[in-house]
């Protein structure tokens, strides 16, 4: 998907109650789900051992950590969206709800899409609540469906 540039903050606040951008598919792979394991500590078997998975899991393969998905958000925004006004800082301020619907395995393809809720002002800049929906490639159900909250701080305001 080609990236979905937005001026400036007012012209993000216009785009309140619509999706905003798609990302393009990512491959989830075993190399990522062992990565995120080793970042995180949960090395729980349905994630990291394939040849067990193989023979006990009802998934025939490993599965990725729900919050390996939640974090693949900020790549997909970073990926899809560009405001192009200057802010001193971004921040993720973090999810208001979070639902891993289904789980995701090995090999499949996900993307995002960014359904922007609200902007409002806060104390030195905005807020954006958005909805985010972490799509499977062919499954119904998506991975994810998660409320994340950004903040836009600017210079000289607060």
């Amino acid at each position: 998907m080609p990236e979905r540039e937005i001026l400036d903050i007012a012209e993000l606040q216009s785009l309140a109650g619509e999706e905003v951008a798609v990302s393009d598919w990512l491959e989830v792979t075993q190399e990522r789900i062992n990565a995120f394991a080793d970042a995180t500590g949960d090395h729980q078997w349905i994630h990291v051992d394939v040849e067990r998975c193989r023979r006990e899991s009802p998934f025939s393969t490993t599965i990725a950590h729900g919050f390996l998905t939640l974090s693949l958000i900020p790549q997909f925004t970073y990926a899809t969206i560009r405001i192009r006004q200057k802010f001193a800082m971004t921040i993720n301020y973090g999810c208001n709800k979070v639902r891993f619907p289904h789980p995701v395995k090995c090999g499949a393809r996900l993307r995002a899409r960014h359904r922007l809720l609200e902007v409002a002002e806060v104390q030195g800049g905005w807020q954006s609540r958005w909805q985010v929906t972490i799509e499977i490639e062919g499954v119904a159900k998506p991975a994810c469906v998660a409320e994340t909250v950004v903040r836009y701080y600017v210079p000289g305001l607060g």
